[in-house]
Formats: structure tokens, sequence, C-alpha cells
């Protein structure tokens, strides 16, 4: 693998903006007791009204931007992410080259794991496909996972289901041929950013999944015949979605279950009496 990491989509690297944009002049947010706002992030959008107004006064919006770096392994985590759009890859990188563990939407939550498991970040976080999200320092996420336990009971089975997700990553990079691998990974892409439009080169394939270009190509040429895709310039079509699923390895649904079971509402204790 060569030492230059391509992105979804090079054609945009001449735009130079590669650092983060933070809307520090915006207003948090925050919301009146007692009414919901609209709540793009998924994990956001579950908790309890008084939860959400908690955490709510400490979060602060941001843009990502493609090829936004989040988190660098082996430093300490400034920040923990909400997305609203957009994606975000979690990859372990090794002298240029990269193995991407999981991906990470308007569902998810990136850098929830760190604070649950008290170690260093292991994972580059970084912005495949721009959007938006909102952002909270650490001690401040900290500071509220240890005053609101329903927080932290959600947050504990995001991460584990995260943790899943990027462990059986590694599994299916040995163990599953690469029809199945790309098939899983075009499932969860859809899945995170919540559209059957996905702006993903070969090349980008290719270096995250450790698959010969070639490879890769050859597959999707395959997935095209029999109509399960359309390839433009840049863009992916899922079009026969179901039938992807089904050329998907076992990964895809063990990770989607999991993920599943974490937004399931936890069950209130009864105490008797």
């Amino acid at each position: 693998m060569t030492e230059h990491v391509p992105t979804p989509r090079d054609t945009f690297e001449s735009s130079g903006h590669l650092a983060l944009k933070s809307t520090r002049g915006k207003q948090p947010f925050v919301h009146q007791p007692g009414t919901r706002p609209f709540v793009k992030n998924g994990f956001l959008a579950k908790i309890s009204l008084q939860d959400l107004a908690a955490i709510g006064e400490v979060l602060e919006p941001i843009i990502l931007r493609e090829r936004m770096v989040l988190h660098e392994p082996k430093k300490q985590l400034d920040h923990v992410y909400f997305l609203e759009s957009g994606l975000v890859s979690l990859r372990i990188v090794s002298v240029g080259s990269i193995f991407e563990t999981a991906v990470v939407g308007h569902r998810g939550v990136v850098g929830a794991s760190f604070l649950l498991g008290g170690h260093l970040w292991t994972h580059q976080s970084m912005v495949l496909f721009p959007g938006s999200a909102h952002r909270i320092h650490a001690n401040d996420l900290s500071r509220i996972l240890n005053e609101r336990t329903e927080i932290r009971e959600h947050l504990l089975l995001y991460a584990q289901a995260l943790n899943l997700h990027c462990a059986q990553t590694g599994l299916c990079g040995v163990r599953h041929d690469r029809e199945m691998r790309l098939a899983s990974w075009l499932c969860f892409a859809s899945d995170a950013l919540n559209t059957h439009v996905l702006p993903v080169t070969h090349d980008y394939l290719s270096s995250a999944l450790g698959l010969r270009r070639a490879g890769v190509t050859e597959t999707l040429i395959r997935f095209e015949e029999h109509g399960l895709i359309r390839k433009m310039r840049g863009v992916l079509h899922i079009d026969r979605r179901s039938c992807l699923e089904q050329r998907a390895c076992s990964c895809y649904k063990l990770v989607s279950d999991a993920y599943a079971s974490a937004e399931a509402p936890i069950p209130r204790k009864e105490w008797p009496g």
C-alpha cells in the first residue's frame, strides 16, 4: 500500500480547509424545558428531556469539513462529537497506510469509547463526507456522565456496539471475501448517512479495506451488472439495497443488530413497595 491515503473525493483537495471550523459565535444547543427541539443526532434524540437539557447547555455546534481529523491516536481526547450529518471514519494508521474499522454517522457518537474505557484513544477519527455536529468537551461530558446515570447507560450500550463493529471488522478482513466486505461497507455507510447515494471513490475503498484497486473495480462492476448499484463520477448509487445486504457478510447483520439493541429504550427498574 502506498503512503498516500486517498479520501473519498480527492477532487476537493484544493479547498484547503483541513482544520475544524468551530461556530463559536452561534447559539449553543439549548431548549426550553418541557419541549423537544428538532434533534438530528440519533443518540441525543432518544435521551430524556431532562438529560437533553443538561447536556445541551455545554454542546457547541460545529461544521465538519472533508479530511478534518477529529482525533489522533495515542493523544488525549479533547472533545466528543454527536454527529448530525456527514460521515466519520475510525481507522488504524501505520506509516501512511490505513485500515478502517468503523464508520459513524448521524446515529452515533465519535469519541465516547475513550471516556468509558479510561485509556488513550487508539484510532484516528477523520471526516469522510462533510456535515455538521455538536461537540462537548471531554471534561464536561465526564461530569455529566457522573450526574446523569441514564445518559451513561445509553452511552455505554452505544460504545459496546461500536467496539463490536471495530473488532468484527478486523475478523472480517481475514475471514471474508472481497465481495462480502465491499457489500457490508456500502450497507454500513448507507445506514450511517441515511441515504443510498455515497460520494465514494474506488481509491478510497481500496485503501480503507486493504484491497487491490483493480479488485474493488471488478467487484463494483459486477454489482452494477446485477443492478445493485450505479456508478457515476465520484458517486455510487445503491439501487437494490435488500439484494446488496444479501451479498454482505454475516458481520453486517451482527453489528447492525448490536446498534439496534443499543438504540432500544432502557427498561426502567421497578422497585417494590
